[in-house]
């Protein structure tokens, strides 16, 4: 890692590798064959993480992982068809915003942003509602760093028949998801997140059947991905102009993640990262917002101090100016700041982070520490 460059702990875009981002310095023609490889091996390899090859499309689409919670949404779920949103945070609310938006019916189930939603919750909602077709879920909410139960409430909803929608923006990669063991119609994630790509491309890991049934569907061409699944089966190509760089990009990041170990390798050093962080705030007194066990190692939320010298943007700015960016707080309740624990980062980078958040809180004269 270098200091000249500020290390990103946000939740992506995120500090890259050198060679990630030494591949985007190669200009591809988004027809040629050797483009159309790398797309291919790409989502070969975003398969093989989900365990998925046998049962699902991978789909990629431009834009940032909102373009393809949008497209699936828009695709897999039938005009006629009815959504139950859980939420508990941000993401959550704007899935539903993007049911509202795409003319879909939906209704809404809500907790407390440190309350997971529980499998019995979902079998409740599903008994007392029998019009819902789908269930969409966030896996790792990243506005607070929350891990929701998702094998679990994958499996009542397929006692239900239920078909479920998984965004795993935030924990694909560095968290354990097997498609033969949690039953899913898609689960959507995107190139700048765990697996240390820079933004861009959004990708769908759709179920085979249920794509097959969703021609027709969508609102939107560019956004149709039963469309864009049959043009590039049958050319090889995407349908419009791909995001080169942002593949290539991503194609390197992939063979890096192997030579780290995989995904085992990946939650480890994700795992590390968060404790580093966790301990270190804790040794200067700031408070994370969840109790560990619903902790994910991929962002943590913190309680703001209450020294009224405390401002987000002045502290924002210090700490950057020390080499590190944070990200804001997303909760409406309650001051907090995050930190993301993911990206090219070590635990020595995340102690080298604690201390810099240590010294201006000092300079600041907030924390006599």
């Amino acid at each position: 890692m270098s200091t000249a460059a500020p290390i990103l702990l946000t939740p992506g875009p995120l500090t890259t590798s050198a060679r990630t981002r030494q591949a985007m310095m190669l200009d591809w023609g988004s027809w040629d064959d050797s483009f159309n490889q790398l797309t291919a091996s790409v989502c070969e390899q975003l398969l093989g993480i989900l365990n998925a090859s046998a049962s699902h499309h991978c789909v990629p689409l431009q834009g940032s992982g909102t373009f393809a919670v949008e497209a699936a949404i828009g695709t897999l779920v039938p005009r006629d068809g009815k959504v139950l949103v859980l939420i508990n945070g941000a993401y959550g609310t704007r899935l539903a915003k993007i049911c509202k938006v795409l003319g879909r019916a939906f209704s809404t189930f809500e907790t407390a942003e440190d309350d997971p939603t529980t499998p019995g919750d979902v079998d409740r909602l599903l008994r007392e509602d029998p019009s819902i077709t789908h269930v969409a879920l966030i896996h790792c909410e990243t506005s607070t760093g929350i891990l929701n139960p998702l094998p679990e409430i994958a499996h009542v909803i397929a006692q239900h028949g239920k078909r479920l929608i998984i965004d795993a923006m935030s924990s694909f990669g560095a968290l354990p998801i097997d498609a033969q063991q949690v039953p899913f119609d898609a689960l959507i994630a995107a190139s700048g997140k765990c697996l240390e790509g820079v933004p861009g491309m959004g990708f769908v890991f759709t179920h085979q059947q249920a794509l097959a049934k969703a021609e027709g569907n969508s609102h939107s061409l560019a956004m149709d991905l039963y469309d864009q699944h049959a043009y590039m089966a049958k050319t090889g190509q995407w349908r419009f102009t791909p995001p080169t760089h942002v593949v290539a990009a991503l194609h390197e990041a992939l063979l890096q993640y192997v030579e780290e170990g995989g995904l085992q390798a990946r939650h480890q050093r994700y795992a590390d990262n968060c404790q580093t962080l966790l301990d270190g705030m804790a040794s200067i007194g700031l408070r994370s917002f969840l109790p560990a066990a619903i902790q994910a190692p991929i962002i943590v939320t913190f309680h703001a101090p209450e020294d009224p010298r405390y401002q987000f943007k002045d502290f924002y700015e210090r700490v950057k100016a020390k080499g590190f960016i944070l990200y804001p707080g997303k909760l409406t309740q309650v001051e907090t700041f995050r930190v993301g624990c993911i990206g090219c980062v070590d635990r020595s980078g995340m102690q080298a982070a604690v201390d810099a958040i240590a010294q201006v809180l000092r300079e600041m004269e907030v924390l006599d520490i």
